[in-house]
């Protein structure tokens, strides 16, 4: 199958449009659940649901895209390729669907953001909140480090910032930022006190299309982590559930690839994380055999992206900061999550497209359940 970077959009918008008329070319039907605010050009938003294959079908490939939000230039752009060439979609069958679930959160995407308008991280928002929310002193700890009353950060703080790093590890400082926390709803990687309108959106959309499938595959796109250009397999089942993994690891470990790695034993780029789509999708798919896998493109250095984070975040908490400092910190966010270079373009889609045939392929061979 030849390329087409072309399905690489400028903005949210232009994405969505390309995916409806992706959707339309390849004759399938859209469902849009719109968001209750509007995008950064002003325009509609929405999570929309394509559905190839039976509407009941006993075996389903679930392919999603800008969990966080600003990430789904790349997730977009693998699904509108997908759909784009029909022979993609030539594993469709009987028994066999494939439900494209494109830009759970839009309004990030829309707006250049990770987090939802809630200002929470989605990928940290799936949790029981009848239940005492998990707690992350090593955040507290570096919270005022992170996002200063100023930016750019004084050097003095810049310093600061060094000194943690030289004393405690960048592993432990990414393991303090990213795993989530629970405390400072204007901090990073925030997980909320509630369910966004992004959780409850998706979980609805999930029971309505997979009641009837008895195996599940799931591949979630994402960017940010590790090195350039490189699509690490994370896995994103049960850790306890060995039968789950190793078909994760027949699935999409195999043909000579790094093995599927995980985050809770230190192998993924990822640190261990809290309230991830995968709780979400424990509770929503335990009617089936589930086998999931994250995605995670590499884009630029762990350093620039923790900056892009710090100073896009400093902006949504300083909506008066002028043109010339607000431009190049969207700029930079973008940038982090998106690299617009044709060479990286090509490896997200020849890696992303080949993990989606092998999750076809491994539905296709997984036995009929009684």
């Amino acid at each position: 199958m030849s390329l087409d970077l072309s399905v690489f959009a400028r903005s949210y918008a232009q994405a969505r449009a390309q995916f409806l008329q992706a959707a339309a070319a390849a004759g399938l039907a859209v469902t849009s659940h719109l968001h209750p605010l509007r995008g950064r050009e002003g325009e509609p938003l929405a999570l929309d649901v394509a559905l190839a294959g039976p509407a009941r079908a006993a075996k389903l490939l679930i392919v999603s895209s800008a969990v966080h939000g600003v990430e789904g230039f790349c997730g977009s752009a693998v699904q509108v390729h997908a759909l784009r060439h029909a022979q993609w979609l030539a594993g469709v069958g009987q028994d066999v669907a494939v439900l494209v679930l494109h830009a759970i959160n839009p309004w990030g995407f829309s707006h250049l953001r990770r987090v939802t308008h809630e200002n929470v991280d989605l990928n940290r928002n799936f949790q029981d909140f009848s239940l005492p929310l998990p707690s992350n002193p090593g955040y507290g700890a570096v919270h005022d480090m992170l996002l200063p009353p100023e930016w750019p950060p004084t050097p003095a703080l810049q310093a600061r910032l060094a000194e943690f790093i030289a004393t405690h590890g960048l592993k432990a400082l990414q393991a303090a930022v990213s795993s989530g926390q629970y405390e400072f709803a204007d901090g990073l990687f925030f997980g909320g006190h509630a369910p966004t309108w992004s959780n409850q959106t998706l979980r609805q959309v999930l029971r309505e299309h997979t009641a009837g499938a008895q195996h599940i595959a799931w591949v979630d796109l994402h960017t940010g982590l590790g090195p350039t250009g490189h699509g690490e397999r994370i896995y994103a089942g049960d850790v306890n559930d060995a039968a789950s993994l190793a078909r994760a690891q027949a699935w999409w470990g195999g043909g000579g690839r790094t093995p599927i790695t995980r985050s809770d034993d230190g192998s993924s780029a990822s640190a261990e994380l809290t309230g991830t789509l995968r709780s979400c999708a424990d509770e929503e798919l335990a009617h089936a055999q589930s086998t999931r896998v994250t995605l995670e493109f590499g884009t630029v250095a762990p350093m620039q992206v923790l900056q892009a984070l710090r100073a896009e975040q400093w902006l949504q908490l300083h909506p008066g900061a002028p043109e010339a400092v607000a431009t190049p910190i969207k700029q930079a966010m973008r940038a982090a999550f998106y690299v617009d270079e044709d060479e990286w373009k090509q490896q997200v889609l020849t890696q992303a497209l080949e993990a989606l045939a092998q999750g076809l392929a491994g539905l296709r061979s997984a036995p009929a359940m009684m």
